[in-house]
């Protein structure tokens, strides 16, 4: 009686988990074909003709106004502009961060340090928004170039947020790799005579690069991702432009525009902000691929 009992339990658990993972990849699947549905929609639009190819490789973005343009391509340089800027200053103070902590802290000070650090993580991105626009831009970067030379809205100010909101993504995943690094690695370069400095850059770091790779690779992907600061720190018009102190858009910034009502529900406009987001959401699924193969091709396996 006990072992049908324990049986049926079993079966039970199986099957609650079994729904929780199905819901999941039901939820996945619905998302890809209602992207893939709505966004077929902006090629068949009776108001308007946007084809495959001018869409991908245009490079005027001009929905809201005549003569109206479907060139996704500004939406992504501004994304890319930001994200990999972003990325490009936040990793190294993430690094260093995560190699202090980990290799050089003492233990009451990295239990202060890390929550402090994580905190930053919390905070809600339109309040970075709102921090780029009203102190980066004018006690930062105007100071610095000219105010004749820094827009209001600017993709630096929007990258130099981003990058302090994806610092906690990189220092704490690198943190998490080279805590794994086994201490007789460590002990064995020591014992060879190197350095603290040594060990770090020579020992932990290669040991633990594919966790960096996958972290810096998650920390772009979140970039790419951000909407608000983005859209407030950068502003709102689509260039070919690689000036960092001009205005741009970001494909979420543009989706965000027309989803606070400047497109009528149906129309052309409307429906592009859905193949604007097919476009993001392949080029963050390809991200996060590419960061499976890299963990999967270098990390290192220890007993």
């Amino acid at each position: 009686m006990a072992s049908r009992a324990q049986r049926w339990k079993e079966l039970s658990i199986q099957a609650a988990l079994f729904v929780c993972a199905a819901v999941s990849i039901l939820t996945t699947a619905g998302i890809v074909v209602v992207l893939a549905v709505e966004s077929w929609q902006v090629f068949t639009h009776e108001d308007a003709s946007v084809g495959l190819f001018s869409f991908l490789f245009g490079t005027t973005w001009t929905p809201m106004f005549e003569p109206r343009s479907f060139g996704v391509l500004p939406l992504i340089l501004g994304t890319l502009q930001v994200g990999v800027g972003a990325v490009a200053i936040a990793l190294p103070i993430g690094l260093a961060t995560s190699l202090f902590l980990s290799e050089y802290a003492p233990h009451s000070v990295r239990q202060v340090l890390k929550p402090i650090l994580e905190i930053l993580a919390g905070v809600p991105t339109i309040v970075y928004g709102f921090f780029a626009l009203t102190f980066i831009t004018p006690y930062v970067l105007k100071p610095l170039f000219g105010e004749d030379n820094v827009g209001v809205f600017n993709v630096a100010s929007a990258t130099l947020v981003v990058a302090i909101m994806i610092i906690p993504t990189i220092s704490s995943l690198c943190d998490d790799a080279f805590r794994a690094v086994p201490r007789t690695l460590r002990e064995a370069a020591f014992a060879l005579s190197a350095t603290r400095l040594e060990v770090s850059t020579r020992v932990v770091l290669p040991a633990a690069l594919s966790g960096v790779v996958a972290s810096v690779l998650l920390a772009l992907a979140r970039a790419i991702g951000e909407t608000m600061a983005v859209a407030i720190a950068a502003g709102a018009t689509p260039s070919m432009s690689c000036n960092p102190f001009e205005s741009t858009q970001t494909m979420t910034a543009y989706i965000v525009q027309v989803v606070m009502g400047e497109a009528a529900v149906g129309s052309v406009e409307y429906q592009s902000l859905f193949a604007v987001g097919a476009v993001l959401f392949v080029i963050t699924l390809a991200i996060n691929v590419v960061a499976q193969r890299v963990l999967a091709r270098f990390r290192e396996a220890y007993e």
